[in-house]
């Protein structure tokens, strides 16, 4: 039993002695008011068993012969009292599960699906009583920065993190929902229609996960504020990304799109952005003068409150700037949810999140994968980062958890670089207490690679602390990606601490992480797309630092020679970035990506520049 591992771990769980033998052709008996609604979650313990060639059959019928039954599930709120909890037995003659909820009885048989497929044929008897410490438990997902999934990819992503009990999703939306009115502003990005949104919160649904609307409405317009139609509604800085908050029509420009956004969702929380304003840089610098910047943000901030209001939403919003305002903190209504986030290891939640509870603001708690602008990840600062939101969020009164995962500068990551923590969030979000320590390379192994030998997970593991061979400082942890980014005369006046020693150990970390690639025994139908996403995330990690010891090398010849390498290898890797894109992900975006990867190949032009190849 000591080899037993759970996603996330419950809360109580006691090893009881013995064993249950599976045996076949047994019932599971459903006593709800609707078992109709249970048939999903038995449809997947069924589906675990049709693996081991046992099938039991589901039925509601409380004359059924007690012999026959295998497994009894419940909802019995007397039982157990906290919301989505449950309670679940192995015993040596059979089953029990008991839940508050049909969202705690789903989450039963998530637990059961995991023990029955580690023991095959023989259950270990055990008790646990489990319930979450977060009632909301999300992942958002940008799918603004280039990169907009196929409805496949989103349908295997919520089926993974229900099985996690995630039960929040969010699609972080700029310019990326297919709005009948404004076609200019999608035409290349092959965004979420309408219908695909229905059909997905359907999905959603069934998983016991709310989709939850996501649009951007102040800041981050760039990709609207660049069309002629759009630009009058500016702050008018640079970059030009902020709608201004002293002119109405940007108020009744963003209401439009609710308009057309909001009926696609059962959701009544809507998540409205409002992040990293440049409010007081331009238009609005005067009022700004006379009224105060956090005064002038907090109006418009209200103005959409308002709108979201009138349409029967619950409005949730990010919360970095009014927190530069703390004494404006009191003033918002007591109906909207402010979101907390922070990206670092050390984010001040504890400092931030007593803010938002002494005021009375309901709160979540918003970590990140720390996955972008990183190529491979930044392992020990998303788990540091994870695990601190969760910590700080419980002891401060948080009503919600959710784990970000951006794709700013192109979203190079590819989506698997993300599963670690994505794990460790889902893990932590449900009870900190019992998943404080977490094995998250065993756990994310076996649960989100379908790895049971532990390499996969350790691969993702490894290969995402190649970072810090880099990092000397915060501004580090970003060097591997920003280094294919940044002109190749530029590198070494950027990064003036960065060694050519320190690029080589990072290849042969690299090289060591990745070397167990083909011994991993991945049980997923996309193992070999899988396999090939880390392929190309080391070969781009090895480019990187090959780039860096470019920048810094001296010697004609010997640089040459070294630019016809990273000429060649750069095509090899922007052919195999095109094909791999496009496994998960639509054609809309990959141009604007790919174009990053295209730029910094022309830096290693090696011929006369009239006859370069390009």
């Amino acid at each position: 039993m000591q080899d037993l591992i759970l996603l996330p771990n419950p809360r109580h769980m006691t090893i009881d002695g013995g064993a249950y033998a599976l045996p076949d052709q047994k019932l599971i008996l459903i006593q709800c008011q609707r078992p109709q609604q249970a048939l999903f979650a038995t449809r997947r313990l069924q589906d675990a068993l049709r693996q081991q060639s046992i099938t039991w059959e589901a039925v509601a019928s409380t004359a059924t012969p007690p012999q026959q039954v295998a497994l009894t599930i419940r909802i019995a709120p007397e039982l157990v009292p906290q919301p989505q909890g449950y309670n679940l037995r192995i015993t040596p003659s059979g089953m029990a599960a008991e839940a508050h909820d049909e969202a705690g009885l789903f989450y039963a048989i998530c637990t059961l699906v995991q023990i029955v497929q580690q023991y095959p044929g023989h259950l270990p008897c055990l008790t646990i009583a489990d319930w979450p410490d977060f009632p909301a438990r999300g992942v958002m997902l940008d799918i603004s920065r280039d990169k907009v999934p196929t409805m496949e990819t989103l349908y295997a992503l919520v089926d993974m993190l229900a099985g996690w009990k995630v039960n929040q999703l969010q699609l972080y939306t700029e310019h990326t929902f297919a709005y009948r009115n404004h076609p200019e502003a999608w035409a290349l990005a092959s965004p979420m229609t309408g219908q695909q949104i229905m059909e997905l919160d359907a999905y959603c649904h069934q998983r016991y996960v709310e989709l939850v609307p996501n649009q951007n409405s102040f800041g981050h317009m760039e990709r609207w504020l660049i069309h002629p139609r759009y630009a009058a509604l500016s702050e008018g800085t640079e970059p030009n990304m902020t709608l201004c908050p002293t002119d109405p029509a940007g108020l009744a420009f963003v209401a439009s799109l609710f308009d057309e956004l909001l009926p696609h969702f059962s959701s009544h929380l809507f998540n409205v952005g409002c992040d990293e304003t440049q409010v007081g840089q331009g238009r609005s610098k005067h009022e700004c003068e006379q009224r105060g910047v956090g005064r002038v943000y907090l109006d418009f901030l209200l103005g959409i409150y308002n709108e979201v209001k009138a349409r029967d939403h619950t409005m949730q919003f990010w919360g970095d700037i009014i927190m530069h305002y703390p004494e404006l903190i009191p003033e918002l209504p007591k109906d909207i949810i402010a979101l907390e986030w922070g990206y670092d290891a050390d984010h001040p939640f504890a400092e931030h999140a007593a803010r938002f509870a002494a005021s009375g603001i309901p709160f979540y708690v918003c970590p990140g994968t720390s996955s972008w602008q990183s190529i491979a990840g930044r392992t020990d600062n998303a788990l540091a980062n994870v695990l601190n939101a969760a910590e700080n969020g419980l002891k401060n009164g948080a009503i919600g958890y959710l784990n970000t995962d951006w794709g700013d500068r192109g979203h190079w990551q590819v989506l698997p670089v993300s599963f670690l923590p994505l794990a460790a969030g889902a893990a932590y979000s449900w009870c900190v207490t019992s998943n404080r320590a977490l094995d998250v390379p065993v756990t994310a192994s076996r649960y989100a690679f379908a790895d049971p030998t532990g390499i996969m997970g350790r691969i993702a593991f490894d290969l995402g602390n190649v970072y810090k061979a880099v990092a000397h400082d915060r501004r580090g942890a970003y060097t591997l990606f920003r280094i294919l980014q940044t002109p190749l005369d530029d590198i070494a006046q950027v990064y003036p601490t960065l060694t050519a020693t320190d690029l080589q150990e990072a290849i042969n970390l690299t090289d060591d992480a990745i070397a167990q690639l083909d011994a991993a025994q991945m049980q997923r139908p996309d193992a070999e797309l899988i396999k090939d996403e880390f392929a190309l995330t080391a070969r781009l990690l090895r480019h990187a630092c090959r780039r860096g010891i470019l920048a810094l090398g001296s010697g004609l010849s010997a640089t040459n020679g070294l630019r016809r390498e990273l000429d060649l290898d750069m095509l090899g890797i922007i052919q195999d970035y095109c094909r791999i894109w496009l496994a998960r992900n639509r054609q809309g975006g990959l141009a604007d990506s790919a174009h990053r990867l295209e730029k910094a190949r022309l830096d290693y032009r090696w011929y006369p520049f009239d006859t370069y190849p390009c």
